[in-house]
């Protein structure tokens, strides 16, 4: 597989602020980053990111605003779902190897993850927006910016 090249990858924490946490003190940062992303920016998550927001999301949604949620987030963000955003396509594999030497760099599992997911799928042209930055800064090999922060290098 090809790596994509000049695409700003979202950490699952970003949509969760906008989706949850209207109050959050990063709302307004965070709103404004996902709107430079929704006029076109080449924004992008990962399966595995929007099977987690689905997942925090599932305790407070029934079944049809949850599927309702898969079906129409990329839309509302105008971000693309990689390796897909269909009902049917697989979780991405990893060899455990690859998560092991992730997490001997300090990562929990979940940001073990998504860094070999990301690391695997992306080139290092790609910009990784995280409120987590500082746990994903040491991991990958790209640029690692806070949505505030990525605002501020523009």
């Amino acid at each position: 597989m090809d790596k994509k090249k000049g695409m700003i990858f979202i950490d699952t924490n970003v949509f969760i602020i906008d989706l949850r946490y209207k109050r959050d003190k990063h709302f307004r940062k965070n709103r404004a980053f996902l709107d430079f992303i929704a006029s076109g920016n080449k924004g992008v998550t990962s399966i595995l990111n929007f099977l987690e927001i689905c997942g925090i999301l599932s305790f407070n949604l029934n079944r049809q605003q949850l599927m309702e949620l898969f079906y129409f987030m990329p839309e509302k963000y105008k971000v693309d779902v990689m390796p897909s955003h269909s009902i049917d396509s697989h979780i991405p594999a990893l060899s455990v190897r690859e998560i092991m030497d992730i997490m001997y760099g300090k990562a929990g599992f979940g940001d073990a993850l998504i860094a070999g997911f990301v690391k695997r799928s992306f080139s290092e042209e790609t910009i990784f927006v995280s409120w987590d930055a500082v746990h994903f800064k040491d991991l990958l090999p790209m640029k690692v910016y806070t949505p505030e922060d990525f605002l501020d290098s523009l």
